[in-house]
């Protein structure tokens, strides 16, 4: 099953847009930076994704605003040149603080 949860910071917003059919959509960057144990090993471990909201999700996604840590969950997809991915966000929920973030 292609699902992924990540709690990230949103790095950027872009403009509000609309689907063919209606829909508004809104694409962003998200970035997120945590430590893991691989191998039994600590690691430091960051990355950002360009990601997309479409639908109800929106207003949520607008008031969180830039730099506000929230917890996502979707799915990923090639982007439309083929040339990477792109998160798909069916769900959100907002994080009380940053310290809590994690992926």
């Amino acid at each position: 099953m292609n699902q992924l949860h990540l709690t990230a910071q949103i790095e950027s917003l872009g403009q509000l847009r609309y689907t063919p059919a209606g829909l508004a959509a809104l694409d962003c960057s998200l970035k997120a930076e945590s430590e893991v144990v691989e191998a039994g090993q600590p690691r430091k471990v960051s990355l950002e994704i360009k990601a997309v909201v479409v639908g109800e999700l929106v207003k949520a996604l607008q008031g969180l605003g830039v730099g506000k840590p929230a917890r996502f969950s979707g799915f990923l997809t090639h982007q439309r040149n083929g040339r990477g991915y792109v998160f798909h966000v069916t769900d959100l929920l907002s994080q009380p603080d940053a310290q809590d973030a994690r992926p």
